[in-house]
C-alpha cells in the first residue's frame, strides 16, 4: 500500500520565514534516495540545495519554480512504499496534515468522516467556506450537501492535500493549488473574485480559464498604453532581504561617514614584491587583502568599531574576534559573506580566503550561515572604477569601510608634485557606539597602514 509523505520547506537559517523555488531536480515518477538533492531554493541571501529526507517515488510537486513558499508549507509529496510490500492489511490511514489520528479503511472517524486509502472521505453534513471579513454574516456561501452514505474511496495516484482557507492581515486567501495559482497569475486573473467549483470550494484550472473567457467588465479608468517600455519584477529573494536590511539599518543606527584620501604607492610596491615571492606564488594578492589586514590591525586600537549595540539588553557587546564581511555583487544581488576569525589569519591566509569567498559568492552558493554574525564589513567599490561612497551599515554592525579605486594622480611628496597611486576611503559608523574621535582614529590608522605597511610592525 502506498505511504505518502509530504516534505515541508525547512528553515535553512535561523529566522527564515520564506524562500523562492528556483529549480526542481526531480519530477513526478522519479525514484529518489535519502539525501538526494531534489530542489534548489533561494533564501533571503543565498541559493540552497535541499536533500530528500526519504527514499521513494515522487508523486507530486506542490510548488512551481519562481513561487515564494513559507517555511513549513509542503513542497513535494513522496510515496515511501511504492511497492506496497510493507503495508499490513487492513492498512492504517495516514494522518491528516492537521494532526488528527488515523483510522482503518471504512471506519467512521470523529466528525462523521470515513477513512479511505489516503486521508478521509467526505465529511458528513455540509461543507462551508469561511466567510470573508468584508462579507455580511447574513449572506453565507451556498452549502454543498454531502452524500448520504459515503463509501470508501480508492486512493488516486497522488494524494490531494488542500490546506484550510486562512485569514491573513491582507484578507481572505482563496483555496487553489500552486499550478492553478501560477496559471491565474500568468493570465491576470484575481483568485479572490472566483468561486471554486472543486471540492470544498477549491478553485480549479477550469474556473480560471472560464474567467478568462468571460466578457470583461468595463474598466473604471482608462488604461494608458506605454508601448511595453516598462517591465515589472517581483521584489523577493536577495533583493527583498537587502532592501529590508538597508531600511532597518538606515532608520535604526545614526550613521556618520568620514572620508580619507591616501597615497597607497608603498602598499602597491609591496604587493608587487610579494607576488614574486615563492610563498605567494599562485595566490591572488589584491589591494582588498591589504585593506582587510589593515582593518583587523586598526580594530585592535579602536575596538568600538568591532562592537554591537544590543538595544534589547541595553548593552554594547565588544567582540574579541573579527568576522570580516565582504560585500559582493552577484547575479542574484548583493550578499555579504564573512571571513570567520579573520584576525587569526596572515596576509596570505586572508588573500586565499577572500578569493575563495568571492568565487563561491559569484556562483550563488554562499550558505546562509556564512552570511550571519559579522562584526565589521568592507565594500570594495573600487573594482567598479568608483572613487568612494557613503556605505550603509550592515544590521548588527557598527562600522563599514568603502575601498575606492586606486588611480595614478598628482601628489605632493617632499615639496614636489609626483604621480602616485591614490585611493579614497570612506568609513560609516554607528554614532551610538563609535564617537567621532574613535571613528577618526580608526580611519586614520587604516590609512596609515595602507600608506606605509611597515607601520604594522608597531602594532
Amino acid at each position: 500500500m502506498p505511504q505518502y509523505k509530504q516534505f515541508p520547506l525547512p528553515d535553512t537559517a535561523e529566522g527564515l520565514t520564506e524562500a523562492d523555488i528556483l529549480t526542481w531536480h526531480v519530477k513526478p515518477g522519479d525514484t529518489v534516495k535519502v539525501n538526494q538533492i531534489i530542489v534548489e531554493i533561494e533564501t533571503a541571501k543565498a541559493a540552497v540545495e535541499l536533500p530528500c529526507p526519504w527514499a521513494g517515488v515522487v508523486t507530486e510537486l506542490l510548488a512551481e519554480p519562481g513561487q515564494t513558499v513559507e517555511v513549513g508549507v509542503p513542497i513535494i509529496t513522496i510515496d515511501t512504499d511504492p511497492g506496497g510490500a510493507a503495508a499490513p492489511a487492513p492498512a492504517p490511514v495516514a494522518a491528516e496534515a492537521n494532526g488528527t489520528s488515523s483510522g482503518k479503511i471504512g471506519e467512521e472517524m470523529p466528525g462523521g468522516r470515513i477513512a479511505t486509502l489516503v486521508g478521509y472521505g467526505p465529511k458528513s453534513g455540509t461543507a462551508k467556506r469561511r466567510a470573508r471579513k468584508d462579507t455580511p454574516a447574513a449572506a453565507p456561501a451556498a452549502a454543498v450537501a454531502a452524500p448520504p452514505a459515503p463509501a470508501p474511496v480508492v486512493a488516486p495516484p497522488a494524494p490531494v492535500v488542500v490546506a484550510a482557507p486562512v485569514q491573513t492581515p491582507g484578507g481572505y486567501v482563496p483555496l487553489a493549488k500552486p499550478p492553478v495559482r501560477k496559471l491565474a497569475k500568468d493570465l491576470g486573473v484575481d483568485l479572490h473574485a472566483l468561486t471554486g467549483s472543486g471540492p470544498n470550494g477549491v478553485i480549479t484550472r477550469e474556473d480560471v480559464e472560464t474567467a478568462v473567457a468571460a466578457p470583461a467588465a468595463a474598466p473604471a479608468q482608462s488604461v494608458v498604453d506605454n508601448g511595453s517600455r516598462e517591465r515589472r519584477v517581483p521584489i523577493k529573494g536577495v533583493r527583498k532581504a537587502t532592501a529590508q536590511a538597508m531600511v532597518d539599518s538606515a532608520f535604526t543606527a545614526p550613521h556618520v561617514t568620514e572620508f580619507l584620501t591616501v597615497d597607497v604607492t608603498p602598499m602597491m610596491e609591496l604587493r608587487a614584491r610579494l607576488k614574486n615571492a615563492p610563498e605567494f606564488r599562485g595566490v591572488k594578492l589584491t589591494p582588498l587583502a591589504f585593506c582587510a589586514k589593515a582593518i583587523i590591525l586598526a580594530a585592535r586600537r579602536t575596538p568600538d568599531v568591532n562592537a554591537t549595540w544590543d538595544a534589547a539588553a541595553n548593552e554594547i557587546v565588544y567582540k574579541d574576534y573579527v568576522h570580516l564581511g565582504i560585500a559582493a555583487a552577484t547575479p542574484r544581488g548583493l550578499v555579504v559573506p564573512k571571513v570567520r576569525d579573520a584576525d587569526r589569519m596572515s596576509l596570505k591566509g586572508l588573500a586565499i580566503a577572500l578569493d575563495e569567498l568571492a568565487t563561491v559568492a559569484r556562483e550563488g552558493k554562499t550558505s546562509p550561515a556564512d552570511m550571519m554574525n559579522g562584526t565589521i564589513t568592507i565594500t570594495n567599490v573600487g573594482v567598479f572604477g568608483v572613487d568612494t561612497g557613503t556605505p550603509i551599515l550592515n544590521p548588527g554592525e557598527s562600522a563599514i569601510l568603502a575601498l575606492g579605486a586606486i588611480r595614478d594622480m598628482p601628489w605632493v611628496v617632499d615639496g614636489e608634485i609626483k604621480i602616485r597611486k591614490i585611493c579614497q576611503l570612506a568609513l560609516s559608523f554607528d554614532h551610538r557606539v563609535v564617537d567621532g574621535q574613535q571613528g577618526s582614529q580608526f580611519l586614520a590608522d587604516v590609512g596609515a597602514l595602507l600608506a606605509e605597511p611597515g607601520i604594522a610592525m608597531t602594532y
